[in-house]
């Protein structure tokens, strides 16, 4: 995994919030970032079977989580918002719950409306040269930069950024 600087942040707003949300667009490295989180346990609804089971029964859901829980993908069920509002109300306490999800105005709604005031949100983008260059890639122009992009997987796992095959004519 490539170390991300926001990571020092994410660690500081955990003392402070009781949740805190972390967007961006996709493949930028969100759930691979929450996933390393120590001490939280880890929920993706993406997952079909977990996505029904907090749609059906989201008290049911949450109760099912640890104490501090990551909720990946919260865009997928907007309603769990509201009950994890009360929750963090009933136990008033820093650190409950890591949210992510993708810039969508549905998520971006619920979370200034169900958790005004009790989470902090942090965007995160895809690598900055800053980090390729703290795991020891380094290239010579811009353009060397530009042209495998800033996907944290093409970097992480070596990945060709453009695939080309030999046809027969």
């Amino acid at each position: 995994m490539i170390a991300r600087t926001i990571r020092t942040e994410l660690l500081t707003l955990l003392g402070e919030y009781p949740v805190v949300t972390i967007i961006g667009p996709r493949q930028a490295g969100k759930s691979t970032l929450v996933q390393s989180m120590e001490g939280y346990g880890y929920s993706s609804l993406e997952d079909p079977d977990t996505r029904e089971f907090a749609t059906k029964d989201p008290l049911a859901f949450l109760k099912s989580l640890p104490e501090r829980a990551v909720i990946d993908e919260i865009q997928r069920v907007p309603t769990l918002l509201s009950y994890i509002q009360t929750t963090v109300d009933r136990k008033k306490r820093p650190g409950q719950f890591i949210l992510t999800g993708s810039y969508q105005l549905l998520l971006n709604e619920g979370i200034s409306q169900s958790l005004a005031g009790m989470t902090a949100v942090l965007h995160l983008l895809p690598l900055s040269i800053a980090e390729l260059e703290m795991e020891g890639i380094l290239f010579d122009s811009s353009w060397e930069y530009c042209f495998p992009g800033f996907l944290p997987a093409i970097h992480a796992r070596s990945l060709r950024p453009v695939q080309t095959y030999a046809r027969d004519r």
